[in-house]
C-alpha cells in the first residue's frame, strides 16, 4: 500500500486507533496504542519513549550497571521512527493498524541499543558487498492450559500442558484443541506471517512452526511478531505460549533455528550453490560456514541470552554443544542442507526460541559477512555422526556469565557491532546472571534444606 492509502485506512478504521510496537534489547515487543490524530503527528517524527525501555530488563526491573541510561541520566524520551512498511492489520482486533518502529538518536541516526538499527547496519554491509541476505527462523514453543493469573496461583509451578504425552508430528494431537491450532495458522497469515508448516513436537503440549522465508529485515520482523502474536492469540484460547529456550529437564528444548542463503539480487541465483562442487557448496557458502564457526564463541549471547539457554544446549537434547558443521545432521551447531539451486541454505542451530530475532540474526549474518570478507577458508572437515562427541574444534561457552565474558573482551565482537552496542549487550546479560546468582532455587532448598 502506498502512504496514502495507509493514512487513509488508518483515518478510517473505526476503532479510531493505531497499535506501534519497537523490540528491546531482550525481544520484548514494547508499544502503546495511539489516537489517529497522534498517528498525524507521528509521520512528522514526532513520537517518544522513555529511554527506560534500554534501561530495565525483561521484568521491568531497573539495571545499576548501564551507561546507556538510568538514574544519572533522568531517564530522558527517547525518538521512535515508525516504519510504513511494516503496516499490517491485526485480525485478531478488528482490523486495528500496526506497526513497527525503530529507536533513533537525538540526530535522527540508528540508535546503537535498537536491535533493529543493529539488523539493518549488518544488512548495509551486505548489500555493499552485493549480496542480498535471505533468512527465515523456526520456532518450537510450549502450549498450557493456564492463564497469567493461574499460573502466578501456583507460584509459577507445574503448568498444565496442553496436551499430554510425546507426540512429534501428530496429526491426532493437531484435531485436539484443533480451534487454537488451525487459527494459529489462518490469523498469523492474514498478519503477514506467512507460515511454511505448522506441526506439533516431541513433547506434551509443543508446536513447531516454519515461517516462510523473506529478505533479512522482513523475516526478523515476522519472527519477533511471531512470538508475540502467538502469545496474544493463545490467550483467546484461555492458553499460555512459552517460548523459554528450557523449561523442564526431562523434556526437549525449544529451538529458534535459523536458516540462511545469499543471493544475487539482480540474477536471483543462490550464491550458496555450486553445481560443479563434490557438496554442491559455493566457495562463498564454505567462507561464510567457516566465518560463523570462527564467530560463534565470540557472539554466543546473542544467540542464546538467558540463563535458561544454556539448559538447551545440552548433549543429547537435540542442540548443540561443540564448534561443528555437517550435512543434513541434527547433532552440530551448522547443519548445511543442500536441496538444489533454489533451496541450498545453512541452518544454524545454536539458536534458542528465547532469541531476539533481531539480533540472532544479525549475529549469523555479521558472522558469515566476516567469513566472506576475509576469505577464510572451511579447513574444519564436516562432523560425521554425534556432533556431541566431536570436539576436536572447540565446544560452546557452558553459561550465560562465561559466554558474556568472551563477548565483552572480544575484539571480533566489536568489529562486528560496534563498541557501544557490546558494552551495553553485554551488561545487560551481566544483570541477568547477578540476578540469577542470587537467587535461592528450589533445586538449592532440595538439596540443602535438611541435609547440610
Amino acid at each position: 500500500m502506498t502512504v496514502e492509502q495507509i493514512e487513509e485506512y488508518v483515518r478510517q478504521h473505526p476503532s479510531g486507533k493505531v497499535k506501534l510496537a519497537a523490540a528491546d534489547i531482550d525481544g520484548v515487543l514494547r508499544g502503546k496504542y495511539i489516537s489517529v490524530d497522534k498517528f498525524k503527528s507521528v509521520l512528522k517524527g514526532e513520537l517518544a519513549f522513555c529511554d527506560v525501555v534500554f534501561g530495565w530488563d525483561s521484568n521491568d526491573q531497573a539495571y545499576d550497571n548501564s551507561r546507556f541510561t538510568g538514574w544519572h541520566s533522568g531517564y530522558p524520551d527517547m525518538p521512535l521512527q515508525l516504519d510504513l512498511n511494516t503496516f499490517r492489520k491485526i485480525p485478531w482486533e478488528n482490523g486495528v493498524p500496526f506497526f513497527l518502529g525503530d529507536f533513533v538518536d537525538a540526530e535522527g541516526q540508528g540508535a546503537h541499543v535498537c536491535p533493529r538499527q543493529l539488523l539493518k547496519k549488518v544488512i548495509q554491509e551486505c548489500h555493499a558487498l552485493g549480496f542480498k541476505p535471505f533468512f527465515s527462523q523456526e520456532f518450537e514453543w510450549f502450549n498450557f492450559e493456564e492463564t497469567p493469573d493461574s499460573f502466578a496461583q501456583k507460584g509459577f509451578r507445574d503448568p498444565k500442558p496442553l496436551t499430554p504425552g510425546m507426540f512429534g508430528y501428530s496429526i491426532l494431537r493437531s484435531s485436539l484443541k484443533n480451534e487454537f491450532f488451525s487459527e494459529l495458522f489462518d490469523l498469523l497469515g492474514r498478519f503477514d506471517i506467512p507460515l511454511e508448516g505448522l506441526h506439533t513436537e516431541t513433547g506434551p503440549g509443543v508446536y513447531e512452526a516454519a515461517i516462510t522465508y523473506s529478505d533479512a529485515l522482513k523475516a526478523a520482523d515476522r519472527a519477533i511478531l511471531f512470538k508475540t502474536s502467538v502469545k496474544e492469540i493463545a490467550y483467546r484460547h484461555g492458553i499460555m505460549a512459552s517460548f523459554m529456550a528450557k523449561w523442564r529437564e526431562d523434556l526437549p528444548g525449544c529451538s529458534g533455528h535459523v536458516h540462511q542463503s545469499l543471493w544475487d539480487g539482480e540474477s536471483a541465483t543462490n550464491l550458496f550453490y555450486d553445481s560443479t562442487d563434490q557438496n554442491h557448496m559455493s566457495t562463498l557458502m564454505k567462507q561464510y560456514i567457516a566465518g560463523q564457526l570462527f564467530c560463534l564463541p565470540h557472539m554466543l549471547p546473542m544467540l542464546a541470552p538467558t540463563i535458561n539457554s544454556y539448559k538447551r544446549l545440552v548433549e543429547g537434547a537435540w542442540a548443540p554443544t561443540t564448534l561443528t558443521w555437517a550435512l543434513d545432521n541434527r547433532t552440530v551447531a551448522l547443519r548445511i542442507l543442500l536441496g538444489g539451486s533454489k533451496s541450498t541454505r545453512i541452518e544454524t542451530r545454536v539458536v534458542g526460541s528465547d532469541t531476539n530475532p533481531y539480533l540472532a540474526i544479525a549475529a549469523c549474518l555479521a558472522a558469515g559477512l566476516y567469513g566472506i570478507k576475509r576469505g577464510l577458508t572451511l579447513e574444519q572437515p564436516a562432523t560425521l555422526g554425534s556432533g556431541y562427541l566431536d570436539s576436536s574444534n572447540g565446544k560452546l561457552p557452558a553459561n550465560l556469565r562465561e559466554a558474556t565474558a568472551q563477548m565483552r573482551e572480544s575484539e571480533v565482537a566489536k568489529e562486528l557491532f560496534g563498541e557501544n552496542f557490546v558494552d551495553h549487550f553485554c551488561s545487560s546479560r551481566e544483570w541477568e546472571w547477578h540476578q540469577y546468582a542470587k537467587s535461592v532455587t528450589d533445586w538449592e532448598l532440595k538439596r540443602y534444606f535438611e541435609i547440610i
